[in-house]
């Protein structure tokens, strides 16, 4: 009976990681905003910004939060957050109250990443914790998938893309009704250390292996939103595709992305993070090579599968070997870790000017160095 409880306490906050993969919606929405308002990749590209810029504003302070107010709370406030900034293209659709909803949802997304991760290592035992969290970026790497196909689905079928909001919006009420009634508020202290201080989250950056996997995040971040936005583009301009169709490319990548998560959580037992990460990087680098030199759709959908494969794991690897250096510090390395994930809103933006200057295909060098340094990480020493 007590672990049934358990299976059932676990069990909204799993959900609360579809209500994290609300994000990438980032990827094809930048796609639509630009056709409906004709804006430039550069312009286009600033979705994105506003979506992770939130990431290095907000991270410090939600570790703060969490121990003032206790993390189930700060949990509840970001899918609030999330639901608002579902509604405003729905209410009204202008370029600059898209900026606003995706600035909320930046906001909301910054929150539920730093508070929802150490509450699930709160409520289960040590050693599920990995196991869970793995469980946990599959079901976000779903809703990822799911995002395109819905938008797509919504497009063709209704006329009007926008309506996947209306459907993130029902389900981020959902989930927040489903965390009330089945997880207890606990007491808002923090873990056995104590609640993390500004002080204590910037201690860690006297850790130069922290540090560089916090660059690290940041990398793997800007990598998987730039590649959210360069596919469906590549497949529009060099096969004729039509948006609602190019913009599958991205559920492409992520449905990948979920094979991956499945794969690496079984090849982790076999073998070393560190290994699985030298090795997924080296095949990247290949495969975006040659997706600057592919025309053939079939070929570009091949890439597409081998990039989301090689990618699905390298977030949950750096943020667990970050804990391995700080065990006893789940709060103040979750908030600086999610810090990078401001990654997303630097690259994309670079990507467009350098789209705009060269092509469809010239902001690919910048995601190789992306991935070059990603793969020095793999050389990094534990504690």
């Amino acid at each position: 009976m007590d672990n049934g409880k358990k299976i059932l306490g676990v069990l909204p906050l799993l959900f609360g990681f579809f209500i994290m993969g609300f994000v990438d919606v980032v990827g094809v929405a930048t796609n639509y905003v630009k056709h409906d308002f004709m804006l430039s990749d550069s312009v286009a590209n600033l979705l994105p910004m506003m979506v992770f810029v939130w990431f290095v504003l907000c991270s410090i302070p939600t570790g703060l939060l969490m121990g003032r107010f206790g993390r189930r709370n700060v949990v509840l406030l970001s899918i609030v957050i999330t639901a608002v900034a579902m509604l405003i293209p729905i209410v009204r659709y202008d370029y600059p109250c898209v900026l606003v909803a995706f600035a909320l949802l930046g906001i909301g997304n910054t929150i539920l990443q730093v508070s929802l991760n150490p509450m699930v290592a709160a409520v289960v035992s040590s050693r599920r914790v990995a196991s869970v969290l793995t469980l946990g970026q599959f079901i976000k790497a779903v809703s990822s998938m799911l995002g395109p196909v819905i938008a797509g689905a919504v497009a063709a079928m209704y006329g009007d893309w926008k309506l996947i909001f209306v459907v993130y919006a029902v389900v981020s009420v959902v989930s927040m009704l489903w965390l009330l009634c089945g997880v207890k508020a606990e007491n808002p202290s923090g873990s056995e250390q104590g609640a993390a201080t500004m002080r204590s989250v910037i201690a860690l950056c006297c850790n130069s292996r922290v540090v560089m996997l916090f660059f690290g995040i940041m990398c793997v971040v800007g990598l998987d939103v730039g590649l959210n936005v360069l596919i469906p583009q590549v497949l529009m301009v060099r096969t004729g595709m039509p948006l609602h169709e190019a913009g599958l490319g991205t559920s492409l990548y992520f449905l990948s992305r979920t094979v991956g998560a499945l794969i690496g959580a079984f090849m982790l037992t076999r073998i070393s993070s560190r290994s699985l990460l030298k090795w997924c990087m080296a095949v990247a680098l290949v495969a975006l090579v040659a997706l600057m030199l592919a025309w053939d759709l079939y070929v570009i959908v091949a890439l597409v599968i081998i990039l989301g494969l090689m990618c699905a794991n390298v977030f949950s690897i750096l943020f667990s070997m970050a804990l391995e250096l700080e065990p006893a510090k789940n709060d103040e390395v979750s908030a600086l870790m999610i810090m990078g994930v401001s990654g997303g809103a630097m690259i994309p933006p670079v990507m467009g000017l350098l789209s705009d200057l060269g092509g469809v295909t010239s902001g690919i060098p910048l995601l190789i160095g992306c991935v070059v340094y990603i793969c020095l990480l793999s050389f990094l020493k534990g504690k």
